[in-house]
């Protein structure tokens, strides 16, 4: 993983936004819906995910060869 800071933070948002989604789906309301933050919470946590950390060049992420 040569990007590991925003990883870990993609990943850390992306477990806090399903957390919380299922949680409010699991209380008991019938009443409860969706969350729509959640939901965008998880995207951004994916976009995370896969982003590139600032010191980390194009050739040691392989997105370019040397």
């Amino acid at each position: 993983m040569k990007s590991w800071k925003t990883s870990v933070a993609g990943i850390m948002l992306v477990v806090a936004a399903v957390t919380t989604g299922l949680s409010a789906l699991m209380d008991g309301n019938p009443d409860t819906t969706l969350n729509l933050e959640s939901i965008l919470a998880a995207c951004a946590g994916a976009g995370l995910w896969f982003a590139r950390d600032d010191n980390v060049t194009s050739e040691k992420a392989g997105a370019k060869k040397p």
